[in-house]
């Protein structure tokens, strides 16, 4: 169909030759006619022969249309068949095959085979009498041919005549009646011709090898934009799937065994022409189906898992005997058809599609459903029972809390705009703070003016404090814009502990004011353009003195620089060794009931005041991994990343295939490492039935990338957040929703800080003044530096 498609773009300009232009019954000159048209789409050699076979020997004219039919084994995909494929006792539709659209990728027949056809065509002069009066060749393009149009005999039209003509439905109706009329074809071939398996055929090319891949005809924009949020698509090894399409049509099932939903590779599925009476709510596992062919069946009803189906494109229920429509079926923001003719439904859902088209009765649907019952909450499980009372308990939380600017409807359009809404979302996270009550708690992605004008004040009347850096292109926009570039913060209870010190890590400022990095081209290719950064903050117990460092951390999302998400890591534990090692001669407190204990915003808050604990003495430290230590964030990387390797093996060697052959100086020379001997908190959860399974969850990626990584010389875990409740995701596709605010959920650990063996803890009553942090403490909160609240 090389040719073939240019013709469908086009009317017939060739004038018919003089001795055509009458209409009569001359079998020859009806013949020559119609193989004169015919030979302008025909991209089979044999069709023309047999066209002359067939009108030289009229008996043999049903068996040769049987033979060179939607079911002979040879032909190429979505050709001929569509040429002879009507059903018994139905007019051939001819238009419909010009109608046909490829799929991209799909092999077309090249010039030289389409100019053999037109030799082989002159050859025979034949063609069935009866197949050229049905004919509905109208006098535009080809391709607009429509059941809406009175057709008659050589193409003439009622309107073409000057007769009234009936006014078409719109597009998005007109794609409806095309899709019914080729179920139908499929329908009656497979019931009335007892030849099943007819999207088989139609696909044996593509699963040969022939046609395109899993991808093919992909939209390039779309897949960018869809995989904005993925943070791990190509880093992961994915097995080989060689088939993503099944037929299982026609076979007079009546129920689809369990197994199938097995598969959920598939792309495509086809069991039109059965019996079935409903489908399993296993039909949710196959997230990765984008064409769903269930017409004429016997089905009254969709399960509500048909929502988790996100990558559908296209649902066709064709004459079946549904009766109403899943409110879930609002979650598959991505079809474009939703085939439904030929059942007993309300009125009100047609007319949507007629009028508006699918999308628009989908989206009714996603916002007229009712608020779903909340989950069961997330229990907390014990990890670690009878610890000494005495030991200091620290309670970490970290959650990338979803910036507004990058809530839309075209990233997140499964979810209702009531439940993406900034004023629904900030306060379920806020609410969710207060409940959870840490010590310390890290948030990614929060903006500046969301941190300044409402999580500061609100979280200032539960005890906390916070310490906020905006992602350092906040620098270059004017106070309007900046405001509102996201970033990272350290919120922490300000009557249990004081802020030493704390530190912005600028990934890209650092990497290209390295001495061995500032003239290799893959830093300012890779590394500087993006603008992540890490916070490093040092704290003191005002109760024991213990001391502990902080850092939090949102790396790069794109899939295809795990080498820069590998540098931003080396960069951060770089940086948190030189600081442990500063850390380890900061001076002692003085006077720890001088320091201020913050107050509430508002001075007529009825917030009592916490009580200040008796203050112990400042502790000391001999070397940097002495200092316990906590490095929670967004990774966007998963546990095969070299990231995860670094943090938990404490090395990567320069030949780890995240590098590739990019250059990063010493990194790639000699490796990357860290002192410290760090864990995910979260890995005591592992091979248990309480095992956390993703941190962020939208369609087409549920992974862990979210950590809470602690020094396990120092530290140990006694509490962990379990994981959400699982049989209310069985029917949620992604999140945000009414009842998780973000696409990440929330991770919490509850630590004790080791006792220290064999080491008299010595108070350090002397040494000079008070360091230069804990001075800032006293003066502004914590200011010094980066945003924070006064």
């Amino acid at each position: 169909m090389a040719d073939g498609h240019r013709y469908m773009q086009q009317s017939f300009s060739t004038p018919l030759p003089a001795q055509f232009a009458s209409n009569n019954n001359n079998n020859i000159a009806s013949g020559l006619l119609l193989n004169s048209l015919l030979n302008q789409f025909i991209t089979d050699p044999s069709a023309a022969q047999q066209a002359a076979t067939q009108q030289a020997n009229p008996a043999h004219g049903p068996a040769i249309q049987n033979n060179r039919g939607m079911y002979g084994q040879n032909h190429p995909q979505g050709h001929n068949p569509r040429l002879n494929g009507a059903a018994p006792g139905r007019q051939p539709n001819m238009p419909m095959f010009y109608n046909h659209v490829p799929q991209q990728g799909h092999p077309h027949q090249g010039h030289n085979a389409h100019h053999q056809v037109l030799q082989a065509g002159h050859t025979g002069h034949g063609a069935r009498n009866d197949l050229m009066s049905h004919s509905t060749f109208s006098s535009g393009i080809m391709a607009n041919a429509s059941p809406y149009t009175n057709n008659l005999q050589n193409g003439h039209s009622v309107a073409a005549r000057g007769g009234p003509a009936e006014q078409p439905p719109n597009e998005h109706w007109q794609k409806q009646l095309r899709l019914k009329e080729e179920s139908d074809r499929a329908h009656a071939a497979m019931t009335e011709q007892h030849q099943p398996h007819y999207y088989a055929r139609l696909k044996a090319p593509e699963n040969k090898g022939i046609g395109g891949g899993l991808n093919a005809g992909a939209n390039a924009s779309g897949e960018e934009e869809e995989i904005r949020r993925r943070p791990y698509q190509v880093e992961k090894k994915n097995k080989r799937q060689d088939w993503h399409n099944m037929d299982m049509s026609g076979q007079g099932l009546r129920v689809l065994s369990q197994p199938l939903f097995s598969y959920e590779f598939l792309v495509e599925l086809y069991i039109a022409s059965n019996r079935l009476t409903f489908l399993p709510a296993d039909i949710g596992r196959l997230r990765h189906l984008k064409i769903l062919e269930a017409s004429n069946n016997l089905l009254s009803e969709l399960p509500p898992e048909i929502g988790m189906c996100t990558s559908l494109e296209k649902l066709l229920l064709f004459d079946n005997q549904i009766r109403g429509l899943p409110y879930e079926l609002g979650s598959l923001y991505k079809l474009d058809i939703l085939g439904i003719e030929g059942n007993p439904l309300e009125p009100t859902y047609r007319d949507e599609i007629v009028e508006r088209g699918t999308k628009s009765l989908i989206n009714q649907l996603l916002e007229s459903a009712p608020v779903p019952m909340p989950p069961s909450p997330r229990k907390p499980i014990v990890i670690q029972e009878d610890v000494s009372p005495s030991l200091e308990r620290i309670k970490v939380m970290t959650w990338n809390i979803l910036c507004d600017k990058f809530a839309t409807t075209n990233m997140y359009g499964y979810t209702p705009t009531g439940a993406l809404s900034w004023e629904y979302r900030k306060e379920r996270i806020l609410q969710e703070i207060r409940d959870r009550d840490v010590d310390m708690l890290c948030l990614q992605e929060i903006a500046t003016d969301v941190f300044r004008d409402f999580f500061s004040p609100e979280l200032a009347q539960n005890d906390y404090k916070g310490v906020h850096w905006p992602r350092p292109k906040a620098k270059t926009m004017n106070e309007r814009d900046a405001a509102s570039v996201d970033g990272c913060a350290i919120f922490y209870k300000g009557s249990k502990w004081i802020l030493l010190d704390k530190q912005l890590i600028d990934y890209a400022n650092i990497a290209i004011n390295r001495p061995d990095m500032k003239n290799q081209h893959d830093i300012f290719n890779r590394v500087m353009p993006k603008d992540n950064i890490g916070i490093i903050c040092f704290f003191e117990s005002r109760r024991t003195g213990a001391r502990v460092i902080v850092a939090n951390t949102h790396l790069a999302w794109e899939p295809t620089l795990a080498d820069v998400k590998l540098v931003q890591t080396a960069i951060l534990m770089e940086n948190i060794t030189k600081y442990a090692e500063k850390y380890v001669r900061w001076q002692p407190l003085k006077d720890k009931r001088g320091i201020q204990i913050p107050q509430s915003v508002s001075v007529e808050s009825d917030v009592p005041k916490p009580e200040m604990p008796e203050p112990g003495p400042s502790q000391e430290y001999r070397s940097n991994t002495d200092i316990p230590l906590l490095v929670c964030g967004d990774y966007n990387s998963t546990q095969e990343s070299s990231v995860y390797e670094l943090l938990s093996m404490g090395r990567v060697t320069p030949e780890h295939s995240d590098f590739g052959t990019h250059q990063y100086g010493n990194f790639t020379r000699d490796g990357v490492a860290h002192p410290f001997s760090m864990r995910s908190a979260y890995v005591h959860l592992n091979g248990t039935p309480d095992e956390l399974s993703f941190t962020n969850y939208v369609p087409g990626f549920q992974e862990v990338i979210d950590y809470i990584w602690y020094s396990t010389n120092t530290l140990e875990v006694v509490e962990l957040l379990g994981p959400p409740d699982p049989n209310h995701l069985k029917r949620v596709p992604g999140f945000p929703n009414y009842h998780f605010p973000a696409d990440h959920i929330q991770i919490m650990a509850e630590f004790v800080i080791k006792a220290r063996k064999g080491e008299k803890v010595k108070a350090l009553q002397q040494g000079g003044s008070s360091g230069s942090g804990s001075k800032q403490e006293g003066q502004d909160g914590g200011n010094g530096g980066g945003s924070g609240q006064a």
